[in-house]
């Protein structure tokens, strides 16, 4: 099988890699170019824990060959923080504690963040609806949803 050449932009970076026609973003994102902060749950797209922006749209790596990547902007939970600064809903995950082991917490964080670039201003169940395609088997989802709601409390200002 011939290696495919895929240029894409990661994070704000232009970035390069070979893959195989049939290998997973997840498995790119993660294994060629280290960002290992994106997780691999269920490899079915059942947990969301591999959760990220593609072209602005909210995806599973794990179900996204990595070809499909060709000319695109992905966005992962490395680019999140600014300089050395927490984004708001990370600080808002520490704060309400709403996060255990961290398998799942990249993949709330990054579908949250797509939530609130398109709706600033949620209600609980909106919030909840949204996160539906992420488990979490460590916390209850009420501090969770508590962090989201009051992450976009703040970011309204």
């Amino acid at each position: 099988m011939a290696r495919k050449h895929v240029v894409t932009t990661i994070n704000g970076d232009e970035c390069d890699f070979l893959c195989e026609s049939d290998e997973t973003l997840l498995s790119v994102i993660r294994n060629q170019l280290r960002l290992t902060g994106t997780k691999e749950g269920c490899s079915t797209g059942d947990c969301g824990a591999c959760s990220v922006m593609l072209d602005g749209r909210l995806v599973c790596s794990c179900l996204t060959l990595a070809v499909e990547a060709e000319g695109k902007v992905i966005d992962t939970i490395e680019g999140m923080s600014e300089d050395g600064n927490l984004h708001i809903l990370q600080r808002k995950f520490i704060e309400h504690a709403a996060l255990q082991c961290g398998i799942c917490t990249p993949g709330f964080l990054i579908a949250a963040k797509a939530l609130l670039e398109r709706n600033p201003n949620p209600t609980e169940t909106e919030v909840r609806y949204w996160l539906a395609g992420n488990l979490c088997r460590c916390t209850g989802y009420h501090k969770i949803v508590e962090a989201v709601m009051d992450a976009a409390t703040e970011m309204r200002g």
